[in-house]
């Protein structure tokens, strides 16, 4: 199956990217946000600390469409360099550290816990468990049998 040889973890992290940061700039999905926050110069998003503590006194409160936006766009963004890391180490005949990939495994794995009907169950939990398992093969395979 030469196609394996040729998608590798990173490439399918990239894809992701492509796909998330895209969605937040859609115009059937987070495209009004984001011309919001493009109205700004993409300059304070939102009032952050300035928030806090949350009382009925404060006149501002956080534009929750607005901040989801900017996560879903700014986490699609932050997968792309982690893609073309993966990536590289892949090509190189590396194996991913199981340091990396059981982490990055559990932290989808809550993430789809807290929103099953997103595409961080859809999408990233059946990579994330294909990323685990198939670097455990690798890492297998490439251990010295001993006899």
């Amino acid at each position: 199956m030469k196609i394996f040889n040729i998608i590798t973890n990173g490439i399918l992290l990239i894809i992701i990217a492509v796909l998330h940061t895209s969605l937040a700039i859609e115009p059937n999905g987070g495209g009004k946000q984001f011309s919001k926050m493009a109205e700004t110069n993409f300059y304070k998003v939102s009032s952050g600390a300035e928030l806090l503590p949350i009382d009925e006194t404060k006149s501002s409160f956080a534009d929750v469409e607005i901040l989801a936006i900017f996560w879903f766009f700014y986490f699609g963004l932050f997968l792309i360099p982690l893609g073309l890391l993966v990536h590289s180490i892949e090509r190189k005949g590396g194996i991913l550290p199981l340091s990396f990939t059981v982490p990055y495994f559990l932290f989808v794995l809550v993430g789809s816990y807290m929103m099953p009907n997103s595409g961080m169950t859809l999408i990233m939990l059946p990579h994330a468990a294909y990323m685990l398992v198939i670097n455990i093969i690798r890492y297998k395979k490439k251990q010295p049998t001993t006899s």
